[in-house]
């Protein structure tokens, strides 16, 4: 499985639907480290354009894979290994070609439909399991900004429970869906 993650902190959208960078969380780098390792995912891709939204997260990073975290915690350090922070999405795409010697297939997620090619957990499996590189893109704040849509190729069918509520944390959202598309059957 060639699967790539990103968390997207720049375009997103704010509550009043006004483009932003939203910051960054380290909640967010520890649980979706750990996703990512428990899923088999190559590589989770930190993505901010703002230096000091980078340095806080690199400094985390550095203290769980290098200083007194990498020998306190090592199963922390073995997930957070996976991370690596880029100031943009074309940053992210660019590693992943030369690590894998092609462009991945970008898929984006949403917690609403929008316009694009949608792609049902059914048919991302097959995708994913047929080793096509893959990016997957989650969303900070209250979600990709309409360009980030545009330039993907596909966007995931939603999360959604019984109820009408739809506002889950990235980080919930991120298990749910990478449990479905490469937890074992």
């Amino acid at each position: 499985m060639r699967l790539y993650i990103g968390l997207l902190h720049y375009p997103v959208y704010d509550k009043n639907h006004r483009k932003i960078a939203s910051a960054i969380t380290t909640t967010d780098l520890h649980d979706i480290s750990r996703l990512a390792r428990t899923y088999g995912v190559k590589r989770f891709y930190v993505i901010t354009p703002l230096e000091d939204q980078q340095e806080l997260a690199e400094r985390v990073l550095r203290h769980w894979k290098e200083g007194f975290g990498a020998s306190y915690n090592p199963n922390r350090k073995e997930a957070l290994e996976l991370a690596s922070v880029v100031s943009s999405l074309e940053d992210a795409v660019s590693d992943i070609r030369s690590t894998e010697g092609e462009s991945p297939l970008l898929i984006a997620t949403d917690a609403s439909r929008k316009e694009g090619c949608l792609l049902d957990y059914e048919k991302a499996t097959e995708i994913i399991g047929s080793d096509r590189v893959t990016l997957l893109i989650f969303g900070t704040a209250w979600g990709l900004e309409r360009s980030v849509i545009r330039e993907s190729d596909y966007i995931l069918d939603p999360v959604k429970g019984p109820t009408d509520y739809n506002h889950l944390s990235v980080r919930t959202a991120a298990g749910i869906i990478l449990d479905r598309l490469a937890g074992r059957r």
